[in-house]
Formats: C-alpha cells, sequence, structure tokens
C-alpha cells in the first residue's frame, strides 16, 4: 500500500510503500477512494492536538470497499461499499459506552491520530466503527459527511429546533449542517472570517438568509448558534447573539482560548456546550438522513501525493467547502 505518513510537526507528511495490513479479529481492511481533509487532521500535523501515535497515517473522512474482512465479521461482504469516522474504536466496558455514549469513552481510539486513517490507499477499521452508506452520493461527494457531516448534525441536534440559527464559520462542516436546517424549516445566518466575500457569497448561494463578518452584530436575536471555526474569541460574539434561554455549540475538537467575558452575557439561562466527537447512533442517524434529502457537497479533488498542498490550502482558507484526496 502507499500512505502519506505524518512524523514530526513542522515536517510534510511524505508518501511510503509500506505492508498492506492484515486484518485481525472484527477488523476489516478497507480499500480507500477517497478522504477528505479535516480541519482536524490540522491540528494534529500542525501540533494543536498533541497526542497522536507516530509516525501516523492521518485522515478520518474516509470513503472505500472492503478488501478483507477478519474473524467474526459478519455484517460486510467483500466489496461493499463502506465510510470510516472519527471515532474508531471504546472499550464497550464503561459507563459512558454502556449508556451510549461511547464518544465520551475515556479509552477511545480515533482515527487518523491514535489510529491509522486514510490518507492512504488501504486502511484497517474496527467493524463496530465502518458505516453503510447511502446510494446516490459519488466516493468524492460522500467523503465530507463522514466527519464534517456527522459533527455538524450532532452540533444541530445539540442546538435544538428554533428557528433562527447563527453559524460561525463557513467550511465543510458548516456547508453541510445549512442544508440539513434549512430541510426542517431553519432561517440561517451565517458569520465568516472579516472581508471574506468568497465565503459570504458561498454562505448566500448554500441558502443563508444573511452572511457578514464574524466582527458584525446579528441582525436578529439568535435561537442558537454553532460555532466551527477554531477560534475561542467568538464564544462571547455568539453569547451576545442569541436570545435568552438560547444556545451557543462549540462544534470543534480543538478551539484557541476563550477570552474573559462579562456574566451579562450568560445571564437569563443561555448555555454554552461542547461537541465532542460523534458516537455511532449519529453516524447511522445521519447517513439514513443523507439518504432522503440529497446534500450537495461542495469538494476539490486532491492526488493522494498532494496531500500537504490541501492541508495548506486548507490552512489558508483557500477552500470553499472540502479537499477530498483521491488515492
Amino acid at each position: 500500500m502507499r500512505a502519506m505518513r505524518f512524523e514530526a510537526v513542522g515536517k510534510p507528511l511524505h508518501l511510503q510503500e509500506c505492508p498492506t495490513p492484515v486484518p485481525d479479529t472484527m477488523q476489516v481492511l478497507v480499500k480507500v477512494s477517497a478522504c477528505a481533509v479535516c480541519r482536524t487532521d490540522l491540528h494534529v500535523v500542525d501540533g494543536e492536538l498533541a497526542e497522536p501515535k507516530l509516525p501516523l497515517i492521518p485522515g478520518h473522512e474516509i470513503i472505500g470497499h472492503i478488501a478483507a474482512l477478519g474473524p467474526g465479521v459478519k455484517d460486510f461482504v467483500l466489496g461493499e461499499r463502506v465510510g470510516i469516522a472519527w471515532l474508531g474504536w471504546s472499550c464497550g466496558r464503561c459507563d459512558f459506552c454502556r449508556r451510549g455514549e461511547e464518544n465520551l469513552c475515556p479509552s477511545a481510539r480515533f482515527t487518523g491520530y491514535q489510529l491509522d486513517g486514510g490518507f492512504a490507499t488501504h486502511v484497517l477499521a474496527d467493524a463496530r466503527y465502518v458505516f453503510a452508506l447511502p446510494a446516490g452520493y459519488s466516493d468524492q461527494e460522500a467523503a465530507p459527511l463522514m466527519c464534517a457531516g456527522l459533527i455538524g448534525y450532532r452540533s444541530l441536534k445539540m442546538a435544538g429546533s428554533g428557528t433562527r440559527l447563527g453559524l460561525y464559520g463557513f467550511g465543510a462542516a458548516a456547508h453541510i449542517a445549512i442544508q440539513v436546517a434549512r430541510s426542517r424549516g431553519q432561517e440561517v445566518y451565517a458569520f465568516v472570517r472579516p472581508g471574506d466575500k468568497a465565503a459570504q457569497s458561498f454562505a448566500r448561494e448554500m441558502g443563508a438568509v444573511w452572511a457578514q463578518g464574524s466582527d458584525e452584530p446579528a441582525p436578529v436575536a439568535l435561537d442558537a448558534a454553532i460555532v466551527f471555526a477554531p477560534v475561542g474569541a467568538l464564544v462571547p460574539m455568539a453569547l451576545r447573539a442569541v436570545r435568552p434561554g438560547g444556545r451557543v455549540i462549540c462544534g470543534g475538537i480543538h478551539m484557541s482560548d476563550i477570552p474573559g467575558f462579562p456574566y451579562a452575557i450568560l445571564w437569563g439561562e443561555r448555555s454554552v456546550t461542547s461537541v465532542a466527537n460523534l458516537t455511532r447512533a449519529d453516524a447511522e442517524e445521519f447517513l439514513a438522513l443523507a439518504g432522503q434529502i440529497k446534500i450537495r457537497t461542495h469538494t476539490i479533488a486532491y492526488r493522494l501525493d498532494e496531500a500537504n498542498a490541501a492541508l495548506d490550502d486548507l490552512r489558508c482558507g483557500r477552500v470553499n467547502g472540502a479537499a477530498v484526496l483521491l488515492p
């Protein structure tokens, strides 16, 4: 197999040939056909998520086909198209796992972080965390569903069903979340990087009723806001934008420090909460929904050996939608 390996912060990923792994009990080997590039991958290679296994193959928005089945796997067949997401293993025994909150399992392992991921031609996966995919999406179109879509969906569930929803940061997750929100009748207000006219236009094209810089006040009181951008300073701004009783959801796995803010903008039963990873139930619900409503994912294709360029384009804000590696 071929893979883009990450060995140290500050060094580019490099292409290597290595032995194709053999699946163990309850594992599957997947031949990768597409892997989207997530901001979490940036947090890993830039050293902001500081506990990766090294060397590491990044990537956790994976689409591929079953190439081999380990002992005990009965739910998949050779050649079946599947998706693999960020949460790649949990213990199944702790209180969190028994409550269906495996996203909070203290022993959890994550694809492209503690487990080798999809910046490769092949990847091993725990069969419990491999998902059947809806029809109607190409491999390239489906790849962003596996993290941007899933985290956006979990964030939307936490935000509730209020009419007016704000999205801070309009990247891969937001461009999918807005489509789900609109399908259930919500108005979406997009807050983008100040001065980024292309992102404003993209948000309006995707259905935002209003799109301006994140330094602008909301034009109406919001029922909820989701902060997708990893910028802690946006949390007080979102609190000021939501009505009493409103919710602010922090949708990223990493965020810069949240600055101090007056209690007055939290008072009135406003709340701030984070989204941690995802559960298998989230994946099953969202992928079923994606089979019912056609989600348009905007993607830019890169070859596997162009992974460093894809990461840099994402880092510099040159990607509207999602970058996708095609091995």
